[in-house]
């Protein structure tokens, strides 16, 4: 987001995402939760910057390549696969998914940390305002992030 269109806005987020980086979720299992709810969104340029975030830090292509299909590819952490299923539950919310069940809860609560769930919650909140901010705008991928 360009900070000369809303200096107070800006801030704002730059807040969450510290909040977001003081919950102390690994930043690669972070980038995933980017990279799956922004896949579900349909959202181009978040999908990119994800991959190329994620190829910067390290990851493998065969578990970039796989995120859309993680219940099915071994490639993820028991962690990952609980984030993952989060993120799937909070951003499917017009399709007729079953939300954040009880068991996505359970599996969440029993892996993570109270702070833990609240950045990873923030992450998802975040990625949706992002993916639906560059729905209005139509931000090409690959011009602004990555």
């Amino acid at each position: 987001m360009n900070s000369k269109l809303s200096p107070d806005v800006y801030t704002a987020i730059q807040h969450l995402y510290k909040a977001i980086a003081a919950g102390g979720v690994d930043q690669q299992l972070l980038t995933l939760v980017h990279l799956r709810t922004s896949q579900i969104n349909g959202c181009a340029p978040c999908v990119f910057a994800a991959v190329s975030s994620a190829k910067k830090n390290g990851e493998t292509d065969e578990r970039l390549h796989n995120v859309a299909a993680w219940r099915e590819a071994p490639f993820y952490t028991d962690e990952e696969r609980a984030a993952l299923a989060l993120a799937e539950g909070a951003t499917r919310i017009q399709d007729g998914a079953a939300g954040v069940t009880d068991q996505i809860w359970d599996d969440v609560a029993d892996t993570f940390t109270e702070e833990q769930i609240g950045a990873i919650n923030l992450e998802i909140a975040m990625t949706n305002f992002f993916n639906r901010i560059n729905r209005i705008i139509k931000e090409p991928a690959g011009k602004t992030w990555g």
